[in-house]
């Protein structure tokens, strides 16, 4: 490493330009990492905690199972429930609609869920909030913020009058906050909405055949994390955010590059020194690899420092979310893929003639 440190030294401001666009990239990338899984927690949160091994939607005869049109009927809640193997089949209502606090707040679009009362054997977060009487809904606290309301407060939806009994987590559906009601309320607000009234996906515990049960009843049967596909806006969402990243990733493989094969162009003449003077190919290579490390290492550094501080404050008005996955999971890519980059600029370094230091094409 000793000629990359000198170079490090006397170039200083050609490696901090470098290390600024790799700072900058980072910071990009950082971003919007972060803003996909706060929009990625506002659309599909909700789902996650739905409390089963397996969630079960309807399966149309044309097209995919979606959540938007999911309607399962007695018929098929029995035929699940009566399944060998079938543990807990818990039936949920999902439907989108409008909620204000009656008689002096805004409307503010809201995601209605028929939740069964939890159970002293219950743990779910989902089911903690959920009402013990058909009078009486449970607030996510992202839908207690939006209508600016409190436990005791009266709040209408669909027509009717419901008395806040709990504030539960901070759970979403589709990028509305959820409401949780009883089975039997839901059920009315759903058809006053012009829905069904019926179930929308059974949550199932325990390991029947899921094919096979599936098959008889015109559903399928899916793990949380795959059936978070029937939602459409999250497809569509998470894949356009996540081609960008994607992309960020390319660009930053590619500026790295063609930096270091510049630069590698630039000292060949060194290099053929050095090998004339007994270094060896190996050496030579940790030696722009190392090089190339450093300065990855500097500019990701300060992009991911950047990241924290910012997204705190972006957290206070967008959802964003700072964890591992968000930052040091796109930190550890960005830096394999800026050595890769920089691992394609060696060929000036392995290919690097002796005698042209000597003089020979003179």
């Amino acid at each position: 490493m000793f000629v990359a440190w000198r170079e490090l030294r006397f170039a200083r401001g050609r490696f901090l330009l470098i290390g600024a666009v790799v700072a900058l990239i980072t910071l990009l990338v950082g971003f919007l990492a972060g803003l996909t899984g706060g929009l990625a927690a506002q659309n599909v949160s909700a789902v996650l905690q739905l409390p089963g091994d397996r969630l079960v939607l309807q399966q149309p005869e044309n097209g995919a199972a979606g959540f938007a049109t999911s309607s399962l009927d007695r018929d098929v809640v029995r035929a699940w429930e009566q399944a060998d193997g079938a543990e807990r089949v818990t039936p949920i209502g999902i439907a989108q609609s409008r909620a204000s606090l009656a008689g002096v707040g805004e409307p503010a679009g809201v995601a209605l869920f028929g939740l069964p009362e939890r159970t002293a054997e219950d743990e779910d977060p989902l089911l903690g909030f959920a009402p013990s009487s058909d009078a009486e809904i449970g607030l996510s606290e992202g839908a207690a913020q939006a209508l600016g309301a409190a436990v005791g407060d009266t709040i209408a939806i669909t027509g009717a009058d419901f008395t806040v009994a709990a504030i539960g987590g901070d759970l979403w559906y589709s990028h509305t906050p959820v409401v949780a009601m009883t089975p039997a309320a839901w059920s009315e607000a759903s058809a006053r909405i012009g829905g069904t009234g019926e179930a929308t996906v059974l949550a199932v515990t325990g390991s029947p055949d899921w094919e096979a049960v599936a098959g008889r009843t015109g559903t399928v049967a899916e793990t949380p994390l795959s059936s978070l596909m029937a939602l459409e806006a999250f497809k569509s969402e998470i894949g356009s955010l996540g081609l960008m990243i994607a992309m960020l990733f390319g660009i930053s493989a590619l500026v790295v590059g063609a930096f270091f094969t510049v630069w590698t162009m630039q000292r060949a003449g060194d290099i053929a020194v050095l090998k004339a003077l007994g270094g060896t190919t190996g050496s030579l290579v940790r030696d722009s690899l190392g090089q190339a490390l450093v300065v990855l290492a500097a500019g990701i550094g300060a992009g991911l420092i950047a990241v924290v501080g910012l997204g705190a404050l972006a957290g206070r008005a967008l959802p964003f979310t700072i964890s591992p996955l968000t930052t040091l999971a796109p930190a550890a890519i960005m830096a394999v893929l800026g050595l890769a980059g920089a691992a394609f600029a060696l060929r000036s370094v392995t290919k690097a003639d002796p005698l042209t230091a000597l003089g020979s094409n003179r």
